[in-house]
């Protein structure tokens, strides 16, 4: 107080004291949170080199084909290179699918081609006759079959009638078809052969039917083979003409006629060749059925053969 001026002033009081950081503090310290154990890394297995820290990443598998193409690369250059390239089983499958797709091309806008990219190979065959009826239909089936096959034709000469009648006179005709091109000398005695000859035979009473016996001799593997052709219905009254126009007296009349029913059918019908009279009665050409028979016994040959000529 102060008492010269007349004035009595009054000191100011002390703030108390502040409790504020206290109460925090308590706070915070009546607060736990639990920290969680640091666990190792089950991939960390050694420190990087020239890094501190212990973490490291697993390191992936090499493929080995990786370095096989890089060695045989290096070790020839670029032959080396291409040998390695040609080798991986991928790359081989794409130009095998290459190929195809390129000669299917080619065969597609020329189908005569189809006999020159497909001709080569181990199998040589030979066929019994020079008609291309026959050997274009064996060539086609057992390039399909095979892939790759040499066919050629030869004319084989038979001591049966020209219009064999029945089974055993169609398969006594083929087979000496093979026998006389050996017997002459024209194919090797090992030569594998293709015969076909095309008979009639009664089926039914009155019904007569036309089919090919077509055979497959591999005196090397002792593979003989038989197949037939689809009957192709012929018509009673053109029978009777071709037996008809046979002298009785025939020396060849145990085995057939003289007279074939194509000639008949040629002499009786405008616009029928005796040659393939076939399609004008079942919209089939005869090289046609020649073919599936063919290709049937192509690949019951193929069944037979050993491996390595596959």
């Amino acid at each position: 107080m102060m008492e010269e001026s007349g004035i009595e002033t009054t000191p100011p009081s002390t703030p108390p004291p502040s409790t504020i950081g206290t109460s925090v503090a308590a706070a915070t310290s009546a607060i736990f949170t639990p920290v969680p154990p640091v666990l190792p890394n089950p991939v960390v297995q050694a420190p990087i080199a020239g890094i501190g820290s212990s973490i490291t990443f697993p390191e992936e598998p090499e493929d080995p084909r990786v370095h096989t193409m890089h060695d045989e690369g290096s070790a020839g250059g670029i032959w080396g290179f291409i040998k390695g390239v040609a080798g991986n089983p991928m790359v081989k499958s794409v130009l095998d699918k290459t190929k195809h797709s390129m000669e299917t091309v080619i065969t597609t806008l020329d189908p005569g081609m189809a006999s020159y990219i497909r001709t080569g190979g181990e199998l040589d065959i030979v066929v019994t006759s020079i008609k291309e009826v026959k050997v274009s239909a064996v060539r086609d089936a057992f390039q399909e079959v095979f892939g790759m096959a040499v066919v050629s034709g030869e004319d084989g000469q038979s001591n049966i009638a020209p219009q064999p009648v029945g089974y055993a006179a169609g398969l006594k005709g083929a087979q000496e078809r093979i026998d006389s091109l050996r017997r002459t000398g024209m194919i090797h005695e090992k030569q594998p052969a293709v015969s076909v000859e095309n008979f009639i035979a009664e089926l039914l009473p009155d019904k007569w039917f036309d089919i090919g016996c077509v055979i497959m001799d591999d005196p090397v593997h002792g593979i003989r083979l038989e197949a037939f052709t689809q009957a192709t219905p012929v018509p009673l009254e053109y029978v009777q003409q071709a037996q008809n126009l046979t002298p009785q007296d025939y020396n060849l009349r145990w085995s057939g006629l003289s007279v074939t029913v194509g000639e008949v059918l040629e002499r009786s019908l405008a616009h029928v060749s005796r040659t393939d009279w076939h399609v004008a009665f079942t919209g089939m050409s005869r090289r046609q059925m020649i073919y599936s028979a063919t290709k049937a016994l192509a690949g019951m040959y193929k069944q037979r053969l050993p491996p390595r000529i596959l």
